[in-house]
């Protein structure tokens, strides 16, 4: 065996079936032992998947992306995904979608999350949210490394990274960290403040500030929240086939350490940050929270506040937008088809719009 086939990266069969593949990515070990994160690749079946609405939906986006000039010389385009809280990467239309739109693309389960959870660990659990800088930088190595052996290019791919809920807060941290790293970053329904106001965020600092210091894995009582997972799950009212383990229905226990850590990053996010790539924010056009479920929760977000979320938006950095859509859920990919559908389109052109 070569030195070249023994060094090659390892993808196996991922759980979403064909046309994903997943390969680990070793981390430092922390407190709890062995750390990985997962990166996750969409390998389309040909240039234009062949799959009915998706063909029509995609056709659809070239018609509009005809004026916007795109050199077929340039660098390849990626696309790196970050999940939420208590959450993994299962969007597989959205894959495909881009996939068929030119879009290498990648998804990342963070540490402690959904592939990368490894017995023993806390679930979700760090004290600090540039822990994942580790994640990120070896997912986009991984990525280039990826990109080159698939296409042959000699130019480092463009990287597009979209992110949701605390992924969103996540990736928008680490943007305003590493400028001119990626081309453009879309936010889906970030958490950017705590629910409710930076009053309570200040106060809600204030209680945890003790535990986070003497017994960081102390977690908080707080009354179930389940509605949300019973508006995506299949097995609710959903459309999505959610792993149990890896998305529980009660979350997972929110901990001291880990309420600090947030809380800080919304904190920054207040400060306003200055990411320089263009920044895309998606949002449903409501907020309704409530512990149990009704039918209102299949047309509003029910865990973050989009309201606040529009205004900490805008302090994001110079170029940012927007997206509003009324009807939608907290994941604005996982709501109804027609509302997920134009946010494919949408993201789609927007990512079109810058090449490089």
């Amino acid at each position: 065996m070569s030195v070249n086939e023994t060094t090659r990266p390892l993808w196996t069969p991922d759980v979403l079936g064909q046309g994903f593949e997943a390969l680990e990515l070793p981390l430092l070990p922390d407190e709890e032992g062995p750390v990985k994160a997962t990166l996750v690749r969409h390998l389309p079946p040909g240039p234009m998947h062949p799959h009915g609405i998706l063909d029509a939906l995609t056709a659809f986006t070239k018609r509009r992306r005809r004026n916007i000039p795109v050199d077929p010389a340039g660098p390849p385009r990626a696309v790196l995904y970050l999940h939420g809280w208590a959450d993994y990467f299962l969007q597989t239309e959205l894959a495909e979608y881009l996939g068929a739109s030119g879009f290498h693309f990648y998804a990342l389960d963070l540490r402690k999350f959904g592939r990368s959870l490894l017995p023993g660990q806390t679930p979700g659990y760090t004290t600090d949210l540039a822990a994942y800088d580790e994640d990120i930088a070896a997912a986009l190595l991984a990525i280039e490394q990826d990109v080159l052996a698939r296409t042959g290019s000699t130019t480092a791919p463009t990287i597009h990274m979209i992110a949701h809920s605390l992924g969103g807060l996540v990736a928008a941290l680490w943007a305003d960290r590493h400028p001119g790293r990626i081309g453009t970053l879309t936010l889906n329904a970030p958490w950017l403040e705590l629910q409710g106001s930076s009053l309570i965020r200040s106060i809600a600092m204030h209680l945890v500030e003790p535990f986070a210091r003497t017994d960081p894995k102390r977690p908080f009582r707080f009354p179930e929240m389940p509605a949300y997972w019973e508006s995506v799950s299949s097995e609710a009212h959903g459309e999505w086939l959610l792993d149990s383990a890896w998305r529980p229905k009660a979350s997972f226990p929110i901990r001291a350490g880990w309420s600090k850590a947030v809380l800080a990053g919304h904190s920054a996010v207040e400060r306003k940050l200055n990411i320089d790539a263009p920044v895309l924010v998606l949002l449903s056009g409501r907020t309704r929270i409530q512990a149990e479920w009704s039918a209102e929760l299949m047309r509003a977000d029910a865990v973050i506040d989009v309201e606040e979320t529009s205004r900490r938006a805008l302090g994001l950095g110079r170029r940012t937008a927007v997206f509003r859509y009324p009807g939608a859920l907290h994941d604005v990919f996982l709501s109804r088809r027609t509302i997920r559908q134009q946010a494919y389109r949408d993201v789609a052109i927007w990512l079109a719009s810058y090449p490089y």
